[in-house]
């Protein structure tokens, strides 16, 4: 069969499942909405939690970003992977003790304060809508691709399917679908990884082939390391060793670290916590997830590496006019584009922009269309970028077109785009369940309209969730960077607002409210406006030389942190110590019953 027929097969038979799991899971209770009635069993806690976790960041561009990065896109797994180990030891049992919905639920009851619920509402929304820009932006480019429709039709679909099963499932519906997502996503991780893994190395397993010798194309051992080979590619080319380090230690530890607490305060995460019935079987489900979780992470580091040779062996030096079909399919969504800068009509690929300024998605299907250039070939009115490369790469699609590039069967590479589509969507409605508690449940319930009743709130809880869909595609359509980036965004502003306020709400007594308010609010504003003064004031002064520092704004939000604790601290010496039973709580949600 016909690639785009294997798509709409695999997609549509997913999706069917996620709409079914919806309809039989549908709620009537707030409690089943927000935290699926809190009956959910540990192993499957643990696979909702892992495909909630592996967003479409992890899945289409965290190896994409390891294999144009080399060694230094280690930091996404070690501050990822390293995050989640905190989250499960140091906080999940604590809150699933407290017992709440959410994690402003959380804030307002320790700090006792409507204002600290509030400003958590805010951090909550924020955090949220940043981190599902990134989502959204995955589903638009697999939808681009795979099933030849524009990027913003594609997120408008996924809008749709995740509409269906987060209004009418809520936690329950989101949960069970998520099992479902987790199973389809590490699937369709795993097989073309295998597959490349034996055509490349001989070796079935991709986390023993990443460190083994390649083989030729008889298929006898070269006695030459993958690595090494990588290595010698990106010299022929003018780019640095991919082994080699290329940004400074100040920068990966604070980008690390930024990513490390910031998954310890991710409220779409923690509220995972909340669904189980006990704090034994909290424990249980991180263990799970971690497991599956790993899975994915020890094997994006092969996959970047298989991706990259391929992708400078097969395009490097070659006729543009004999490429293969999958790069004129990827040259339609705007995410590949070409220039012959010298017109021999050859690839040349090496450091540098191809483009002064890329072109849009519309200018290179215009210009295709239009005829001009032979063999289809897209010429543009810019001047040429710096350097003497002429291909422009995405890097969001090197999980995706690696399966292509390898030559595997169609039905592997449909596979591939369900597994993107599930990564995205069930990380997507998980963070649109927290915007819509937080408005429903911790903004409406428990500050503006207390009085309401439990129909209403839930009623309004959906309504809420709607809003924030169409919100979310929006920012899907026009997302401030490429997924991996956008997501690290919002680990930043999740450390540098709520991580201190729940490590200092569970271990300290002494802080209060004034401490935590003040901590978060300067932490989120110092990092929040850090990031928008670089990405889109002053874009063209986003260098280690203009960086406080020397720490980029992916890593800002680690400061950030640390500005918060220093705030926190230091208010809550100086003012009146919290009530008696307050830090009772505080004692009861620390020792074991």
């Amino acid at each position: 069969m016909e690639l785009q027929t294997w798509t709409y097969l695999i997609v549509g038979l997913s999706f069917a499942l996620y709409i079914g799991i919806a309809i039989w899971s549908r709620v009537q209770t707030t409690r089943g909405f927000y935290v699926a009635g809190g009956g959910v069993s540990p192993l499957a806690n643990g696979m909702a939690t892992a495909a909630d976790w592996m967003s479409a960041a992890s899945f289409i561009s965290m190896a994409g970003i390891i294999s144009f990065s080399g060694r230094d896109g280690a930091y996404y797994l070690m501050g990822w992977t390293g995050g989640y180990v905190l989250l499960a030891l140091l906080l999940a049992p604590y809150l699933r003790k407290f017992g709440q919905y959410t994690v402003p639920d959380f804030v307002g009851q320790r700090y006792y304060s409507s204002q600290a619920r509030l400003v958590a509402v805010v951090c909550a929304i924020f955090v949220s809508f940043t981190y599902v820009a990134g989502q959204m932006r995955g589903v638009g480019v697999v939808f681009s691709r795979f099933l030849d429709v524009d990027i913003g039709v594609g997120v408008l679909i996924g809008m749709g399917i995740v509409f269906l099963y987060a209004v009418m499932g809520g936690m329950k519906g989101i949960t069970y679908t998520q099992v479902a997502q987790y199973c389809v996503l590490i699937f369709a991780f795993l097989v073309p990884a295998i597959f490349i893994s034996i055509t490349m190395t001989g070796q079935v397993l991709p986390q023993v082939g990443f460190g083994s010798t390649v083989l030729d194309a008889s298929g006898a051992d070269t006695g030459v390391y993958l690595l090494d080979k990588l290595d010698g590619l990106h010299r022929e080319l003018g780019f640095a060793a991919y082994t080699a380090g290329k940004k400074s230690t100040i920068d990966v530890f604070f980008i690390t670290a930024a990513l490390m607490v910031g998954t310890a305060g991710l409220p779409h995460v923690i509220i995972r916590f909340f669904t189980v019935p006990r704090v034994r079987d909290a424990r249980l489900s991180a263990g799970y997830a971690l497991l599956f979780i790993a899975l994915l992470y020890t094997t994006a580091p092969a996959v970047a590496a298989f991706a990259r040779t391929n992708l400078i062996e097969t395009v490097h030096e070659q006729p543009y006019a004999e490429m293969p079909r999958w790069f004129q399919n990827w040259e339609n969504t705007g995410l590949l584009a070409w220039m012959d800068k010298n017109g021999d009509g050859r690839i040349q690929y090496g450091p540098g922009s191809a483009f002064a300024k890329l072109p849009s998605q519309a200018s290179l299907k215009l210009v295709k269309e239009s005829g001009l250039g032979e063999s289809g070939q897209p010429r543009f009115a810019n001047p040429p970028g710096k350097g003497r490369n002429e291909l422009h790469v995405d890097r969001d699609i090197m999980v995706l077109a690696n399966p292509e590039i390898a030559r595997l069967p169609n039905w592997v590479i449909a596979l591939v785009a369900a597994g993107g589509l599930a990564a995205a969507l069930s990380t997507a409605a998980g963070l649109l369940l927290v915007i819509s508690a937080s408005i429903s449940h911790d903004l409406l319930k428990k500050v503006l309209m207390p009085g309401i009743s439990e129909k209403q709130e839930l009623l309004y809880a959906r309504i809420s969730a709607g809003v924030a869909v169409c919100i979310a595609g929006y920012f899907g359509i026009n997302p401030p960077g490429f997924v991996a980036q956008v997501v690290a965004f919002a680990f930043g502003l999740a450390a540098a607002s709520f991580f201190p306020a729940i490590v200092l709400g569970i271990f300290s007594k002494r802080m209060n409210r004034q401490g935590a308010v003040s901590g978060m609010v300067v932490g989120i504003a110092f990092t929040a406006a850090y990031i928008i003064y670089f990405k889109f004031v002053n874009p063209g002064a986003n260098t280690a030389d203009h960086w406080l520092f020397g720490i980029s704004p992916e890593g800002i939000g680690a400061l950030g942190m640390l500005l918060n604790f220093a705030v926190s601290l230091s208010v809550s010496r100086l003012t009146a110590p919290p009530p008696a039973d307050v830090q009772a709580l505080v004692e009861t949600i620390r020792v074991p019953r």
